[in-house]
């Protein structure tokens, strides 16, 4: 039974809800995770693409005294949230490495002063000696730690980016400098997270009893189409096509790097489309435009790498095209859940080699070229691994060993290896034999995907943990399903 001062609370919500964003109440389950957070408590949170999660805790946050701390893995996300906040004069800022210094002294003052509630930025930029300084002094309020996007803590942590193996390490460091009582709760926010990705989350970020919420990724106005295609031509004709029958509605299409965003952007302008190729090799200011251009209708569409579409609200996007297929199911889902966020029916198509990759290897080279590059940087740190002293300071170790950083990544998620704190390390077993790589698991699955007759939305829920929904599940709009009508 809810008491009085409860009530009271939960009605507080929800008129800085309306107040702020303008809704009437919350989508199930928004009301939820805020009061969870509100409380105090870890939480783990899947919910797909466009189910309002920044709202579950940008809204404690502001409610609560005290800073939140919301880890995140791309500049355009954060800057896409920190815009929408400020937009509405609310406490809220950003630190990452593309802001002048002068901006950064700003931020840093604002930290030591306690005038903010939000401040974005990523593990790396948490980690660095200039902000963890200012955080960890004892008068500086810390109430939470979000990490949003927090699939990418299992897609990157071990080899791309090392610092998200250090983050489980925060709390304990940041709490032993606050004054007695203090707490920071823990939340970890995704729409792509299978049982093993939980776990993995879970258990690097040392979450205390977290409260799931799981939500189904499944989309039923989301209409899911491969493509087979045998040739480079035959590949530009099918998105042609698939482009033209679709004039006037807005989309996005998918490629994998920033040279083919540029390269796809060129030729379809002199096909006489307007678009503009979009990736994180842009500025700042370029970035914001072709946003500006797609959320206003001047472009159409954009050619973009997975750096667009994260935390950019635009409902009425009608179809999503991957040129070139995803290496993960994560990173699928992710992309095609930026089309219909607005309930009505959207299409994704997916275009890919035949199964042979014989006459166009495309596909396949860039799925070997992932899992050999991964495979060099292990064998490369397995080398190293027996060099570096037992206990030892990130700093120092990394002075002598530039690759040290990751083979301490890779110990630490073999569970050889504890962080004492952020910075300092305690390894308890070297003699380490690897296993198979978890991204080299996800491809297999992926190409699984690609190739199943069932259906392939119970394809997904199966993939991410819900086999009990996927039991006789037939969604009846995918390719296969329509296939077998």
């Amino acid at each position: 039974m809810i008491s009085k001062s409860q009530s009271a609370a939960i009605a507080d919500v929800r008129n800085a809800l309306k107040q702020i964003w303008g809704y009437d109440d919350f989508r199930p389950p928004q009301g939820e995770i805020v009061r969870s957070l509100m409380e105090g408590k870890d939480a783990l949170i899947v919910l797909p693409t466009g189910g309002g999660k920044s709202i579950c805790f940008q809204l404690p946050a502001l409610l609560k005294n005290g800073l939140t701390l919301v880890v995140s893995p791309l500049v355009a996300l954060m800057e896409n949230q920190v815009q929408e906040l400020r937009d509405r004069h609310l406490p809220a800022t950003l630190i990452h490495s593309q802001i002048s210094p002068q901006k950064r002294r700003q931020t840093l003052k604002q930290l030591e002063e306690n005038h903010l509630r939000l401040l974005y930025l990523s593990p790396e930029t948490l980690l660095s000696k200039p902000v963890w300084n200012v955080i960890s002094k004892p008068d500086i309020s810390i109430n939470g730690l979000i990490l949003d996007e927090a699939h990418c803590l299992v897609q990157w942590g071990d080899t791309f980016r090392p610092a998200y193996r250090r983050l489980g390490a925060v709390r304990p460091a940041l709490l032993k400098n606050k004054p007695p009582g203090s707490k920071i709760a823990i939340a970890a926010f995704t729409a792509t997270a299978d049982p093993r990705a939980q776990k993995t989350i879970q258990t690097v970020l040392q979450l205390q009893k977290p409260q799931p919420f799981l939500l189904s990724p499944y989309r039923k106005n989301l209409h899911v189409k491969i493509q087979r295609v045998w040739t480079p031509n035959g590949r530009q004709k099918h998105l042609l096509k698939f482009i033209g029958d679709r004039k006037g509605k807005a989309g996005l299409v998918y490629v994998r790097t920033r040279r083919d965003s540029e390269e796809l952007a060129d030729w379809l302008r002199e096909e006489g489309y307007k678009t503009a190729p979009y990736h994180a090799g842009l500025d700042s200011e370029q970035r914001r435009g072709i946003e500006a251009d797609w959320l206003g209708g001047k472009l159409t569409f954009v050619v973009c790498t997975s750096a667009f579409g994260m935390g950019i609200n635009k409902p009425d996007v009608r179809w999503v095209a991957h040129f070139q297929p995803p290496l993960l199911l994560s990173e699928y889902i992710q992309e095609i859940g930026r089309g219909g966020r607005d309930g009505k029916p959207a299409e994704a198509l997916t275009l890919l080699c035949e199964p042979t990759g014989f006459l166009y290897p495309e596909d396949k080279q860039r799925q070997q070229f992932l899992q050999d590059n991964l495979r060099q940087q292990t064998q490369q740190a397995k080398r190293l691994i027996n060099k570096l002293p037992k206990r030892g300071n990130l700093d120092t170790v990394s002075a002598q060993f530039p690759q040290s950083a990751i083979a301490l990544s890779l110990l630490h998620a073999a569970r050889k290896l504890t962080w004492i704190d952020p910075f300092n390390y305690k390894i308890t077993e070297n003699n380490l034999s690897f296993s198979e790589d978890s991204n080299a698991i996800a491809i297999r699955q992926m190409n699984q995907y690609f190739g199943t007759r069932d259906c392939r939305w119970k394809f997904l829920l199966e993939a991410f943990g819900f086999e009990k929904e996927a039991k006789s599940f037939r969604c009846g709009h995918c390719d296969n399903c329509d296939r077998h009508q």
